[in-house]
């Protein structure tokens, strides 16, 4: 069975940072894409990272560039999202999902093909709050 298990989330004050972890189960991440998406209440779910399977390229929305970094370990099976410099607007539950593909090793799907992503996680909640 398919699984992606987030981890990492929590209450974290303005400008401080944090690490989300993101480890599969059932499957090898050596041929996923990996990426992150966020949701906020009354907002819709928004691509914030992604990864190709051969961990070549990374995108990031223009929200987050510079404070967040994507990184991959094979080895662990597992997705990482640092993330420094947080801001309140960073306040989401945040989820990674993986997609599957030779289509993949090189470039991610975009992050606003959410349809392409195979499997899902449920998801961790940051609080970014004084």
């Amino acid at each position: 069975q398919l699984q992606l298990v987030e981890s990492g989330g929590g209450l974290v004050q303005p400008g401080g940072s944090l690490r989300l972890s993101c480890a599969a189960s059932g499957f090898s991440l050596d041929h996923y894409a990996l990426a992150w998406f966020r949701q906020s209440p009354g907002k819709e779910r928004e691509g914030v990272s992604s990864i190709s399977a051969r961990g070549v390229s990374t995108y990031y929305v223009n929200s987050v560039k510079g404070r967040f970094t994507i990184s991959k370990d094979n080895a662990e099976n597992t997705v990482y999202l640092q993330m420094s410099s947080l801001r309140p607007e960073d306040t989401a539950v945040y989820f990674c999902a993986a997609a599957y593909g030779s289509s993949w090793y090189s470039q991610p799907p975009s992050l606003t093909e959410e349809s392409e992503y195979d499997a899902w996680g449920r998801g961790t909640q940051v609080t970014v709050s004084s």
